[in-house]
């Protein structure tokens, strides 16, 4: 593509996405064109620059330190290509491969990496001292619910008023409710006092079981 002398952009064809290519003129010449989509960013065969690299096969194998050259004439051969995996190494890595597959592959975890930091929250569960079992009992499944959806849960114990004179009671629901939801949370921190608010960060556990339904309990009572 030439720019004709002015700085420039070319229309992205069909299905290219935004971005496209960009020039500009820099002391009477041009830069090289450059394009912002992942795909242009990575090089591949001829477009590999430096004067050594490091390769390695389909399969992981050290192929060892040679020129660009011998190692495009080695993916060529394996009707593959060459794929720069790692620029900033000294000297660059590079892999045999194909260029379609390792491109979806990387694409595909991104995409994956995105969802999962996206996804992952900070939930909030509120309690009382006098939380009625029915009421609890929900509570509980809600934060089993979350850490298996990959959330985060900060279970907080609310005291008011003459509350607070009596402590042990907040603690000891606390100290059940982490008793029973052991096989699917880790404590992170807590259980601690912040004013007067008991409180535990929980995480998901690795393993744990699946979140289960509401149990039917009575609505009376207190825990």
């Amino acid at each position: 593509m030439s720019c004709g002398g002015r700085v420039g952009r070319k229309k992205p064809a069909q299905g290219q996405g935004i971005g496209g290519w960009f020039c500009a003129i820099v002391g009477g010449g041009f830069i090289a064109e450059r394009s912002f989509r992942q795909a242009d960013r990575i090089r591949v065969n001829d477009r590999i620059r430096a004067r050594e690299i490091r390769v390695v096969d389909e399969d992981g194998g050290q192929l060892g330190v040679m020129p660009p050259f011998e190692a495009i004439k080695l993916a060529r051969e394996r009707g593959l290509d060459l794929v720069e995996i790692s620029p900033t190494a000294d000297p660059p890595v590079c892999k045999i491969t194909d260029y379609g597959k390792y491109l979806y592959q990387t694409n595909k975890k991104a995409h994956e990496q995105r969802k999962h930091q996206k996804g992952s929250q900070l939930k909030e569960v509120k309690f009382r001292p006098a939380t009625a079992e029915h009421d609890y009992q929900v509570r509980k499944n809600q934060i089993i619910r979350f850490l298996g959806e990959g959330h985060k849960v900060k279970a907080m114990i609310f005291h008011r008023g003459r509350e607070m004179a009596h402590q042990e009671v907040g603690r000891a629901k606390m100290h059940r409710l982490l008793g029973e939801i052991a096989d699917h949370a880790l404590v992170e921190i807590g259980p601690r006092m912040e004013a007067n608010v008991l409180m535990a960060l929980l995480a998901p556990k690795r393993g744990g079981g699946a979140p289960v339904k509401p149990a039917g309990a009575p609505a009376g009572g207190q825990a």
